[in-house]
């Protein structure tokens, strides 16, 4: 039975847990540094609304970074669980960065967070600020030690086979985390991580905001947010464009993909199509606004060059680079056209509504605008959120559908990575039980960060009050509770 197929459940199941891990990653990665933003800005100025910030926005970081952790461990399960076969082939290379990742980087940030949380009215204050540095270093450390891991996987580096054959075996462990698709790939994850934050805090300040709550405090939160998006967008922007470099030089087959170019073309025939109505599948499309020369730019920096398509690749593949895998493509090295093609378009398209929102959101707020921004406005802000993560999400989906049908392009093929003895059925029944058990933490993750952006940062303190930078570790609300 097809439904019961271990390979087809076995992609559902890491894709599904992957994609709902990665929901907290960005988060984490922007907030962290949000926090040691906000805590120096208090520092330096001793100005209370900045501490208030760092409180709140704080308690966010912690929620999420412990929901991450929980759904994190079951990522490196699953490749014992139901890619044996792959965990054997490439264990030696693809562990060790995991292995940096879990010993070094996760102990890093952990320890220091924790020093953190405990930290307040016990650190001197530079040092309990440097905690909080050293924990955006840590989270970022781990994100870059992930990301190499996978950077093998679309561009395996640093490698040698064993001589008995049939396993990779490490021969350069510095070629495998600097592999040209890790050190791309990782200041565009961060951008991108930056600019989902950003967006959640603006939702925060936007909702506060709109019934006039915590005004001092949340209108230099909305400001700072909304500045963050636009320019960590353009940042995406430019490191996307590094990374897409990359891509052409080391999987020439996924841009082809992302454009759906069956044959190869040079300058003004490398248009690129912003949109289409169909997915294009060789035989022509219904309509398609398409650009001349970009996909030429986009792919060489340069307006006359060359893009290799598809049925060429395909050719090259099968005759030259890898005709000991053709029989089992059937000739076909290509990934699915239709998603590679729309998620290409999706992640672009998410990202730049949410940066056009912001624009408006700076020019409606500005300090010489002669009305507030109406109701509704105030509702975009708030619903804008997502928008980024799912560009992020969705560019995952092109990341890795883009490098099927290899699991590792060019040594393994997906299929021939599961687990050989793990039946159908067992795969189905931890899917299930997975998707059970995240959508509950989904609900826990989801109602606590609400819960903490309703109830806003603490008040500023009026002249008889104690000072905020007093409280006790206990009345604290950086800690979870």
């Amino acid at each position: 039975m097809e439904f019961l197929d271990p390979l087809l459940l076995a992609r559902w199941q890491f894709g599904l847990t992957t994609l709902y891990h990665f929901i907290f990653v960005p988060l984490t990665l922007g907030m962290s540094l949000f926090v040691a933003i906000f805590q120096s800005a208090w520092y330096r100025t001793a100005d209370v609304k900045y501490l208030m910030l760092t409180r709140f926005f704080g308690k966010i970081f912690l929620i999420n970074f412990a929901m991450g952790i929980v759904t994190g461990i079951v990522q490196e399960f699953q490749f014992g669980m139901n890619w044996s076969s792959y965990s054997r082939f490439v264990g030696d290379v693809f562990g060790a960065p995991l292995a940096f990742e879990g010993l070094m980087a996760f102990f890093f940030e952990a320890t220091f967070i924790g020093l953190w949380i405990f930290g307040w009215n016990k650190l001197p204050k530079g040092v309990h600020l440097a905690t909080i540095w050293m924990t955006v270093v840590g989270t970022w450390l781990s994100a870059y030690f992930i990301l190499a891991a996978n950077a093998f996987m679309q561009n395996p580096v640093g490698y040698q086979m064993s001589q008995e054959g049939g396993r990779a075996e490490m021969a350069d462990f510095v070629a495998v985390l600097t592999n040209p698709v890790a050190l791309t790939q990782f200041p565009h994850t961060i951008v991108s991580a930056i600019m989902f934050s950003a967006g959640v805090m603006v939702a925060a300040a936007a909702w506060h905001l709109a019934r006039k709550q915590n005004v001092e405090t949340m209108r230099p939160a909305l400001k700072f947010g909304l500045w963050t998006v636009v320019i960590s967008f353009l940042a995406v922007g430019l490191t996307g464009d590094q990374l897409g470099l990359v891509m052409v030089e080391t999987q020439p087959m996924k841009m082809a993909a992302a454009e759906a170019l069956f044959n190869s073309a040079c300058g003004a025939d490398a248009s690129f199509s912003l949109f289409s109505i169909g997915t294009p599948d060789g035989t022509g499309e219904i309509w398609s606004l398409r650009v001349p020369y970009l996909l030429a730019f986009l792919s060489t920096h340069t307006l006359e060059g060359c893009v290799e398509g598809i049925n060429d690749l395909n050719l090259l593949y099968t005759q030259e680079l890898f005709p000991q895998f053709a029989d089992q493509v059937d000739g076909n090295f290509a990934p699915i056209l239709w998603v590679t093609y729309w998620s290409f378009r999706w992640m672009m398209g998410f990202g730049g509504i949410a940066a056009l929102i912001a624009v408006v959101g700076l020019w409606v707020t500005r300090k010489n605008a002669k009305r507030e921004p109406a109701a509704w406005m105030w509702k975009v802000a708030v619903w804008q959120a997502p928008l980024a993560l799912l560009g992020i999400l969705v560019g995952w989906i092109f990341t890795e559908m883009g490098r099927q049908p290899w699991i590792v392009f060019g040594l393994m093929l997906t299929e021939d990575g599961v687990s050989p003895n793990v039946p159908g059925w067992n795969v189905l029944v931890s899917l299930i039980a997975f998707t059970l058990i995240y959508a509950i933490l989904a609900v826990v993750e989801f109602g606590l960060i609400v819960k903490t952006v309703k109830k806003g940062p603490d008040p500023l303190p009026g002249p008889d009050d104690e000072h905020p930078s007093e409280t006790s570790v206990e009345d604290t609300p950086t800690t979870v509770y």
